[in-house]
């Protein structure tokens, strides 16, 4: 087993472009892409940006116990870790890199313990999050919603990771993840 970084924050942080600058600067960084029961949004790719599946292959792969961890994040809508993911990466020697909701970092963190350094990305505001919801253009205004009000409920629990970034300036966030990043592989 390796070590593993996982960035989680509620949807709209900055967590997911965040991370693309980390690992270009991290070479032996990977991406663990999670698998989703949700449909791809704008330019998202299977087995790029996610591994879509339908509602009833992803129960079914839960009941063959082929998730590390999962949660149905929305309803109908599920997240989760493939053990085959992380397995590919690490056996290659690489560091997995987790982009994953709240629940999902809390939940790896648990597994992993001290070979996970887990990191929450806080928006600067509820305010500024909505703004960057609704800037993205791909949601409806229903999930936008969905979105605001669960984003309440996981900034209560930012206080669950062992570090908290507040990316109100990109270059600022990224300089602070990749510090501990280091510091976290010393």
């Amino acid at each position: 087993m390796g070590k593993l970084v996982i960035f989680s924050a509620p949807s709209g942080s900055g967590k997911t472009t965040i991370v693309r600058e980390l690992l270009k600067r991290f070479p032996r960084f990977e991406f663990s892409i999670s698998a989703t029961s949700r449909q791809p949004r704008g330019q998202e790719q299977n087995g790029v940006d996610y591994y879509f599946l339908t509602h009833e292959e992803f129960r079914a792969r839960v009941e063959r116990d082929e998730f590390v961890e999962w949660e149905e994040v929305y309803a109908g809508t599920c997240y989760g870790t493939l053990r085959s993911e992380m397995e590919r990466i690490w056996s290659k020697g690489n560091i997995i890199v987790f982009d994953v909701d709240v629940m999902g970092g809390i939940n790896l963190k648990s597994l992993f313990k001290d070979d996970a350094c887990s990191i929450f990305i806080m928006p600067p505001s509820v305010e500024e999050l909505e703004r960057r919801l609704r800037g993205r253009g791909t949601d409806a205004e229903e999930v936008i919603r969905k979105r605001i009000d669960k984003a309440e409920f996981e900034l209560s629990k930012s206080s669950q990771f062992d570090y908290t970034v507040i990316n109100d300036d990109l270059a600022v966030a990224v300089e602070e993840a990749a510090s501990i990043i280091e510091n976290f592989l010393k």
